[in-house]
């Protein structure tokens, strides 16, 4: 990243020194295995493929609203966060664990962190799409596609919560999880959280198989 001016090399700096009090007051609370693990849970080749097997599977009909924003949003925060490493081009911590293989050029790249992105991004659709996967739930059960066992009551909204505040949990620690591995500074982390958010709301908007239908 190129650094222009004094307040910007400023900032630099300061992000530089609070991530990496982060990274060695946190790390040694976490196994770098269950940081590895959550980095796996938030890779595009994990989450892409599982997105693509849930639009062929028996669920999609009901599901099919907020599984194409899924899918359409995976590929719209691939391309937004590899332009935007390409454009700031911030390398990584220098104590970034050993681990790291890049698959593409841009992957060596820190700003934003790509994992931080996709995981709110994913979090962000599903609490937008909260309703949506209610009714879905119901049709599902009504059909015969969801065993009555699997929701007590018949409490789909409770359900539905519980995945929302489930989804969010997951991708706050796996979120932090990217300055506690060294993969990340902590205004990469930060910067991917908006951006995520903001991916959720334009896929839920304008990024479903009917708006390419119209």
């Amino acid at each position: 990243m190129v650094a222009g001016t004094p307040l910007l090399r400023r900032l630099i700096a300061v992000d530089a020194a609070i991530s990496q009090f982060l990274h060695t007051l946190f790390h040694p609370f976490f196994p770098t295995a269950l940081l590895l693990l959550l980095e796996i849970s938030a890779d595009f080749r994990f989450s892409f493929p599982i997105c693509l097997a849930l639009l062929f599977s028996p669920l999609s009909p009901p599901l099919l609203p907020f599984l194409s924003s899924l899918l359409f949003g995976l590929l719209l925060d691939l391309a937004v966060v590899g332009l935007t490493k390409a454009i700031f081009r911030r390398q990584r911590p220098h104590y970034n664990h050993s681990s790291m293989s890049a698959v593409v050029a841009v992957d060596k790249f820190s700003f934003p962190s790509g994992h931080s992105t996709r995981v709110f991004f994913v979090a962000s659709l599903v609490s937008l799409s909260a309703v949506a996967i209610e009714a879905a739930l119901l049709e599902l059960k009504a059909g015969g596609g969801l065993p009555e066992r699997w929701i007590v009551g018949g409490d789909e909204g409770r359900v539905v919560e519980i995945v929302v505040i489930g989804v969010f949990a997951w991708a706050g620690i796996t979120a932090s999880s990217r300055v506690f591995l060294g993969r990340h500074f902590f205004l990469d982390v930060l910067a991917g959280v908006c951006l995520g958010i903001l991916e959720g709301f334009v896929a839920f908007r304008f990024l479903r198989f009917e708006d390419f239908l119209r």
